[in-house]
């Protein structure tokens, strides 16, 4: 199990297995590593929630997320709160609520009625071997876009040393903006005095694949220092703010669960990099996550998730 003090999962609120199934309230919360700038969070004055007593937390003042999802337009899940049990998954036949955490596919009843989506390039999701597959909301984004996004389990993972402009989406220190990747790249190019430069169509990406490591920020070192990793051209994101449920201590709220991570990447890539009107073609990417989202606070509300705390 991870360390509660490394996850946004230090969620401290009673009776979760009552929800039958701890997928239906959990997602592996991916930390700084999910591309954003280690310098912008350092400039940040985080408090220990730690040295505060509970009742300074629960007198703390909760961030306003009243409709957070109202400008997207994400599929009606309203017919997942009808499943009243478990199912046996159809392919490796173990018990499952939503979808199947180990084959990536929703349970049969409700498999025809789950969105599915296709994304502007390819995603592989490296998970750390100790990050628990039930808790993990990369799989959200491998059962909404089966077709192009792929999870290894460390140290099973692809050689990306063998495959030409593959992304690392990674906050190292000589990481490129990914608005800034066109540019980039026509720095590192080399061409011949006659070589005509690549016309750039909307249909066209300067990357194959984009890689995502999910684990928590202690766990990154080794994956990212993989011979098959290390060498790839890291990406950081933009800063957003997390939705995510699950409170991490002494973390900002800028620490993306691995959906939302994947989510901001795409459509930053359909607006930036493809220079394309986006007209919220990913959005069911956080179908799950915006049911699990609700799902969380009809029971509980901000003022009793630490996640929401203003502090």
């Amino acid at each position: 199990m991870m360390n509660s003090q490394n996850v946004k999962g230090d969620l401290q609120i009673p009776n979760c297995e009552s929800l039958s199934d701890p997928s239906d309230v959990n997602a592996t919360s991916l930390t700084i590593q999910n591309g954003f700038s280690q310098k912008a969070i350092q400039k940040r004055d985080l408090k220990d929630l730690r040295k505060f007593k509970a009742e300074q937390v629960r007198l703390m003042k909760p961030r306003d997320i009243r409709e957070p999802f109202e400008s997207m337009k994400i599929s009606n899940s309203e017919f997942l709160n009808e499943l009243t049990g478990r199912e046996l998954c159809s392919k490796c036949g173990k018990s499952r609520k939503y979808f199947c955490y180990t084959c990536y596919i929703p349970v049969i009843t409700i498999a025809d009625r789950v969105p599915k989506i296709k994304l502007p390039c390819k995603i592989d999701i490296l998970k750390h071997p100790k990050e628990i597959d039930g808790k993990s909301t990369a799989v959200h984004a491998a059962v909404i876009a089966p077709e192009d996004v792929r999870i290894f389990i460390y140290p099973d993972i692809p050689d990306y040393t063998l495959e030409d402009n593959v992304l690392l989406i990674f906050p190292d220190k000589n990481a490129v903006p990914l608005e800034n990747l066109w540019s980039h790249l026509d720095k590192q190019a080399i061409r011949k005095p006659h070589e005509p430069d690549v016309k750039r169509t909307k249909q066209h990406l300067p990357f194959t694949r984009a890689v995502f490591i999910d684990c928590t920020w202690n766990q990154t070192k080794k994956l990212h220092n993989d011979e098959r990793v290390k060498g790839l051209t890291c990406v950081e994101l933009k800063e957003r703010e997390t939705l995510f449920w699950r409170y991490q201590r002494g973390k900002p709220n800028t620490y993306l669960a691995t959906v939302e991570a994947i989510y901001y990447f795409v459509v930053d890539v359909h607006t930036n990099v493809l220079g394309s009107k986006y007209e919220n073609q990913y959005d069911d990417l956080l179908f799950f996550f915006k049911f699990m989202f609700e799902k969380i606070h009809s029971l509980y509300g901000p003022n009793s998730l630490l996640a929401y705390k203003d502090i």
